[in-house]
């Protein structure tokens, strides 16, 4: 079972560019991270830039349209992600305890759909997508 732990600083959606986090709190982060490496359960992890550094397309009307970032709506947003296999939401839910996180800072954990969780007709639909996720891991 595939899980993404969801990193949500708080404070972090009004975030400047370039904000980035103390020396302290990425050695803490480091250890954890290579606990999970050392586990063998680490799939992928990435920390991401602040919003004001994004934007969002929306389809209102089916039509796209670009929003630049900050996002004055935003009450909550993502710092980061890791993506880990382990056998039980339990599991998942245990590694993200482990978490050296601030008082500010909350993970949001979510099993991954996977391909034999879908109903027959949309497997059909979605025929290709396997071999489609393969080629982007390359």
């Amino acid at each position: 079972m595939r899980f993404m732990m969801l990193m949500i600083p708080r404070g972090y959606e009004s975030a400047e560019p370039g904000t980035m986090p103390s020396a302290e709190a990425v050695a803490a982060m480091m250890k954890y991270n290579e606990a999970l490496q050392k586990a063998g359960v680490l799939l992928a992890l990435d920390g991401l830039h602040p919003p004001s550094m994004g934007a969002r397309v929306s389809f209102e009307g089916g039509k796209p349209r670009v929003t630049d970032g900050p996002f004055a709506e935003a009450k909550e947003v993502l710092g980061g992600y890791w993506m880990i296999q382990v056998s039980s939401r339990e599991e998942a839910i245990e590694w993200a305890k482990r978490c050296p996180g601030s008082p500010n800072e909350t993970i949001e954990v979510r099993q991954v759909m996977e391909f034999d969780d879908f109903p027959p007709d949309v497997q059909e639909a979605s025929a290709g997508f396997d071999e489609m996720q393969k080629a982007a891991k390359r």
